[in-house]
This record gives C-alpha cells, sequence and structure tokens, in this order.
C-alpha cells in the first residue's frame, strides 16, 4: 500500500537550506541554476535566490506524457562548446525513477557533440543534480539531496506543498 507523505513549506525551505549547504561544503557554485517544471520551480527559485545566480526553467515532462523541451543551448554551456563550461545546477522535488535526469543527459548529449568523450567528465562536475527528495533504488545519481527514501522498501508518495496547496493533512 502506498502512503503519502506530506511536506509543508517551512519543510521545503528547511531542505533548500541544507542542499545550500552541502553546495557549500563541496566549494561548489553553479553559474546559474535551472528549475525543472513544475516540482522543480520552487525549490531552484529559492536556490537561486540564495547562491545570488540566475534561474532558468526547463521543461521535461515524462509522466504526465506531455512534451519535454530541448535547450540546446544548456548543452552547449555543459560541455562548453564556445567558451569555458558553465557550472550548471539542475533541480527537482523528487528524483523519483531517474527517468527525468537520465533524459536530460541523453538529450544534451545528443544535442551537443554527440560522440565527444568529454561528456563523460560533465555529469556530477561542472553539471550537478539537486532534490528535495531522492529515491535510493532511482536510476540516476543526484549530487544533493535533502531526504532520502527509498521507495524499493516503503512504497510512498511524496506531495509537496505546491501540488495539493488548497488541502491540508489533517483533511485526508
Amino acid at each position: 500500500m502506498t502512503t503519502k507523505r506530506w511536506f509543508t513549506y517551512d519543510d521545503v525551505h528547511a531542505q533548500c537550506l541544507d542542499i545550500v549547504r552541502k553546495i557549500e561544503a563541496d566549494n561548489w557554485k553553479p553559474d546559474y541554476v535551472v528549475g525543472l517544471t513544475r516540482g522543480g520551480l520552487h525549490p531552484a527559485v529559492l536556490l537561486s535566490h540564495w547562491l545570488g545566480v540566475p534561474c532558468e526553467t526547463l521543461k521535461v515532462s515524462l509522466r504526465d506524457g506531455g512534451q519535454s523541451e530541448t535547450n540546446c543551448w544548456m548543452a552547449d554551456d555543459a560541455f562548453g562548446y564556445d567558451s569555458e563550461p558553465k557550472r550548471i545546477l539542475i533541480v527537482d522535488d523528487i528524483n523519483d525513477t531517474g527517468a527525468t535526469f537520465n533524459w536530460i543527459k541523453n538529450d544534451w548529449r545528443s544535442s551537443c557533440k554527440p560522440n565527444d568523450a568529454a561528456w563523460d567528465t560533465v555529469w556530477h562536475n561542472t553539471v550537478k543534480f539537486a532534490v528535495l527528495v531522492d529515491n535510493l533504488a532511482s536510476g540516476a545519481k543526484v549530487d544533493y539531496n535533502a531526504t532520502e527514501i527509498n521507495k524499493a522498501e516503503h512504497d510512498a508518495w511524496m506531495v509537496f506543498p505546491w501540488e495539493e496547496w488548497w488541502k491540508t493533512p489533517a483533511s485526508n
């Protein structure tokens, strides 16, 4: 049986601060933050403001059957196609199955020098991934997280405050 775990905005703010502490401990700072629609937008904006860097968006809609967008200029930035590589922090609310982050990796590589072995050094170096919740059973690695779960051991549905903001945990 799937249980629901509810997060409040206070929880999300604390999670973002935890991620910031990990980024600072890593002595790494992005040139810009990328928030994935829809769940990564709120935490990406918070992180962007704290870190003092611009925030961009990227639509990757695999679960909802929507269309995803290719941002070749981000791939160029990550690779350093025309200049030094940019440090990019990609943010989502949850790394559930890993499909979203793997889609980005495949899309960016295919749109910018697909056969260049240097891509193997881009991920988790100049491009890093941050999530509020990391499913350890996922098929993708993230660099920064605030909360870890293992859905293979305990199936749970994470409910973030922007998803069902009209409800409260007490009413469910």
